[in-house]
């Protein structure tokens, strides 16, 4: 999520009640979370063994909860619960407002656009020419469609993201401070949910198309020309390329990178990346042709046995 306007580091100190170790003259431009970050981020880490991880990532403003040397060029922000802190300043720059109305004032939406009765449009939406938004569809806050987009009855655009934080009192809600983006001619199904970002966007790319019921994880990114079949489920932060299919009731787990132009054979299992131009099927997905052949062979078992181990 990017600030309107750079942030000085004293200032977000202030904010946060934290002492400053390291470059007291940084401006921080956003805040994400470390599967986010880019230079002049504000990011947290609470947990000794991920220090490492986010002091080398590319987050200019970290703030932890012990006391440790900073980077050159960057600034560490003392404090004794970060996690708060982060989630408190990712409400003040996207603070929670309820909706008043089916539309709302703030939401940018072109004259040639249709918006059925019974559909919702959130705060600081905007939606592009010819596109056409069916009864009973929600879209969330900030989320941006372009033009020529068409999303069916029932769908969610712009649910928040499925991300909390364990702690001994249970799980705490971060507050989703990303968006969606559905680009040129995409074309949403009926009951389809589309979780925005946890601090980044989760992006449909252009020409994509999803049937009915096909849930989007927060954080991905889906590419050009696409086409999702009925009950696709699609964790959260993973990556995919363009012109892929992929058949129903398949799932794909988180963080993930997907090729272009791959296919997923119905009931599929991807828990691992996926080589571009190829198909696959199974649980867990391996290339169709090796998974028909080991199939092949299992039907054979039988007749293996009974003629070799005959008594």
């Amino acid at each position: 999520m990017n600030f309107p306007n750079p942030i000085p580091v004293k200032e977000i100190a202030e904010k946060i009640g934290a002492s400053i170790i390291g470059d007291q003259t940084l401006l921080a431009t956003g805040i994400n979370e470390i599967h986010q970050v880019r230079a002049g981020d504000i990011t947290f880490v609470d947990v000794k063994k991920y220090f490492e991880k986010a002091l080398k990532s590319a987050a200019t403003i970290i703030i932890l909860n012990e006391k440790t040397k900073a980077p050159k060029g960057k600034a560490l922000l003392l404090c004794d619960d970060p996690f708060v802190a982060y989630n408190n300043l990712v409400l003040e720059h996207r603070p929670f407002l309820a909706l008043s109305s089916n539309i709302s004032d703030t939401a940018e939406i072109d004259p040639s656009a249709i918006i059925e009765p019974g559909a919702m449009v959130g705060h600081h939406v905007k939606i592009g020419k010819h596109t056409y938004i069916q009864a009973n569809a929600i879209i969330g806050e900030h989320t941006i469609i372009g033009d020529n987009v068409v999303v069916q009855s029932g769908a969610i655009i712009g649910t928040d993201a499925f991300y909390f934080k364990k702690t001994e009192e249970g799980y705490q809600r971060w507050r989703s401070g990303g968006r969606v983006i559905l680009e040129d001619e995409v074309e949403i199904g009926a009951g389809c949910t589309i979780n925005k970002g946890v601090s980044g966007d989760t992006i449909i790319g252009a020409g994509t198309k999803l049937d009915c019921q096909v849930h989007i994880g927060h954080d991905v990114v889906i590419g050009k020309k696409c086409l999702f079949a009925a009950q696709v489920g699609i964790g959260g932060n993973t990556v995919i390329g363009d012109e892929v299919v992929i058949f129903g009731q398949v799932g794909v787990a988180q963080n993930l990178k997907i090729g272009n132009k791959v296919i997923l054979s119905a009931k599929s299992g991807v828990s691992k990346d996926l080589e571009e131009g190829k198909h696959y099927f199974g649980y867990p997905a391996g290339e169709a042709r090796t998974v028909y052949r080991e199939l092949a062979a299992l039907r054979h078992l039988p007749e293996f046995f009974a003629k070799y181990y005959e008594k």
